[in-house]
């Protein structure tokens, strides 16, 4: 999708193939992209690299799944949530014991999350819990955090370092960690209790951008103002002609 390439995929898919993954001990990246990260992949060459080297790209907000149906005839009836992906990812490794590990945001942020997806899910198994320390890593430091999670016995890694952070973070640590990793951003601080999401009729509608919009006016005026226009003018572009697009597609 304009030159992006986001999965056709559900929720069931999805987790079953990070399960498999898990169980295997393999390495696969996950991310569940909304208009912003899909234009930043777009528009910036590292991130556009780094999101073509995943192995899932889940239409996390309904523009894109939208987009996705309008331009593919997908057929998707419901996009693939960040947040609602790691509950359902935490049930599955739950009932397959395999524990889990969070990478990112602040310590009171990414203990909040494990103590409060812990109580949700009983089986739940947190291998770790571990803050992000908001700058790039160093090769050694990089080399030390995949030394600690392999340690940890996880059989999976959530990582929420936001957009387009974590997406770089992951695949440049896709070796290193050797094991799943799914990038859920906002994620963390919506299940630790720290952000509120929007309302469910907003998400249904496609207005969640709104609802974060009159929450953090100042960050995101000028980010929606940009990366809607541009996602929507390549829409039209691919829209009038596909060949354009279509060989980066899915």
């Amino acid at each position: 999708m304009i030159g992006v390439p986001v999965s056709i995929t559900d929720y069931d898919g999805t987790v079953a193939a990070v399960i498999d993954a898990a169980c295997r001990r393999a390495p696969l990246l996950v991310t569940a992209l909304a208009v912003h990260g899909v234009v930043e992949a777009r528009t910036r060459p590292d991130v556009g690299r780094a999101v073509g080297a995943f192995d899932v790209v889940t239409p996390d907000g309904q523009p894109v799944r939208m987009a996705l149906n309008l331009l593919h005839r997908a057929g998707l009836t419901d996009r693939v949530y960040g947040p609602t992906l790691t509950l359902r990812i935490c049930a599955a490794a739950a009932a397959a014991c395999l524990p889990v590990y969070f990478y990112g945001s602040t310590p009171a942020v990414v203990a909040a999350l494990a103590q409060r997806l812990s109580a949700a899910f009983p089986g739940l198994i947190v291998a770790g819990a571990e803050p992000s320390l908001f700058r790039e890593l160093t090769d050694a430091e990089g080399e030390a955090l995949g030394r600690r999670i392999r340690a940890s016995g996880a059989g999976l890694v959530f990582v929420g370092l936001g957009c387009p952070r974590q997406e770089l973070f992951a695949h440049r640590h896709r070796d290193v960690i050797g094991l799943p990793q799914i990038c859920v951003g906002a994620a963390f601080d919506f299940h630790a209790g720290t952000k509120r999401q929007a309302p469910r009729w907003m998400q249904d509608h496609a207005l969640e951008w709104l609802f974060r919009l009159w929450q953090e006016p100042r960050r995101l005026v000028r980010r929606y103002a940009v990366t809607n226009t541009r996602f929507l003018l390549s829409l039209a572009r691919q829209w009038a002609a596909p060949e354009t697009f279509s060989r980066s597609d899915r």
